[in-house]
């Protein structure tokens, strides 16, 4: 298990700028008075879904945009613990302080006035890490982007105790990284901070996530997804999973049309895609794009990169790039 501690202080606008550009994607970073910032922002990001918790503070008033053709690679949630911040989104402006948190979404264009004593509380959550969990628990792909209402209760309610979860993970953090690194215990507990903040933040998934945890799939289309991922390397037909489970093509097309709002071979194309992608985020992984391509059934290398492209934000190559150092970690670790 990789884990990054991060941490810089006393930095200028510039700086400020590129720092949080690399955790959360472009945008653009003004200050009334830009010699009196003194960006701090000290945390730990996970490995495994590269989730980052921390603290943050610039020192003075700044603003914060961002507009939808910048791409921003992650949903950043923050809680002030000190000062204040308002979001002006979509026509809204939401203030946050300590009783109220705010969720900048990546699709849409934003601007966050914070507060010269502000201190707060900063997540960020990639967007590949939020598709993949959501469409986990729904049990298909997603249809569009995750959106959540921006305005977080910190007080009452589930979504308080989303940020109590939160406060857990980085009091351990402070205290010792040595859960985080064991195998496989990470992605767990970052799987649970995802799925908790999709069921108790009110989102456009909302009702179809309460469908699913009530049991309304029925039973043969469940099956024929745990028939998809078993059979995901091998050269799988409709007919072979309408076989499996023991229904006509037709209805299995209807019902996966109707519950998964997709076809059986667009969630075989999108488990393939996720396996990929864990391929190459794997510790220790001696890969290439190619091999992992055509073991996961991607006999097309450009019509692979692309849709990995469309389903996580960047090509195959750039995600084993950015792993590389993790990688040979990794290998030197082994050698000693």
């Amino acid at each position: 298990m990789h884990l990054d501690h991060i941490h810089t202080s006393g930095q200028p606008i510039a700086a400020a700028q590129h720092w949080m550009g690399a955790i959360c994607g472009p945008h653009s970073l003004q200050a009334a008075s830009p010699g009196k910032v003194a960006f701090a922002h000290s945390g730990h990001r996970l490995g495994a879904l590269a989730t980052t918790l921390g603290h943050i503070e610039y020192g003075t008033d700044v603003t914060v945009g961002v507009e939808p053709q910048q791409h921003l690679s992650s949903y950043s949630l923050s809680l002030p613990l000190t000062g204040s911040q308002e979001l002006r989104t979509a026509g809204r402006a939401l203030l946050s302080d300590s009783s109220q948190a705010l969720i900048i979404a990546p699709q849409d264009s934003q601007q966050l006035s914070i507060s010269g004593d502000c201190r707060k509380v900063q997540i960020a959550i990639t967007v590949a890490a939020m598709n993949s969990v959501a469409e986990h628990m729904l049990q298909r792909p997603l249809r569009g982007p995750v959106r959540f209402e921006p305005l977080m209760d910190a007080v009452n309610g589930t979504s308080a105790g989303w940020w109590r979860l939160v406060d857990f993970h980085l009091r351990e953090l402070a205290l010792g990284d040595a859960l985080y690194r064991l195998p496989g215990v990470a992605r767990d507990l970052e799987t649970t901070l995802i799925k908790a903040l999709l069921l108790s933040q009110p989102n456009t998934y909302s009702k179809d996530l309460r469908e699913v945890s009530q049991g309304r799939i029925p039973h043969y289309l469940k099956h024929a997804r745990d028939f998809i991922e078993t059979k995901a390397r091998d050269d799988v037909r409709p007919e072979d999973i309408a076989q499996a489970v023991g229904v006509s093509r037709a209805r299995l097309f209807d019902g996966f049309r109707l519950h998964y709002q997709c076809t059986p071979m667009q969630m075989l194309k999108h488990m393939r895609l996720e396996a990929a992608r864990r391929t190459l985020l794997e510790d220790g992984a001696c890969s290439n794009v190619t091999a992992v391509a055509m073991n996961w059934g991607f006999s097309h290398l450009g019509r692979f990169s692309r849709d990995y492209h469309q389903a996580f934000g960047e090509y195959p190559s750039a995600t084993l790039a950015r792993h590389a150092p993790r990688r040979q970690r990794a290998a030197s670790n082994l050698q000693a």
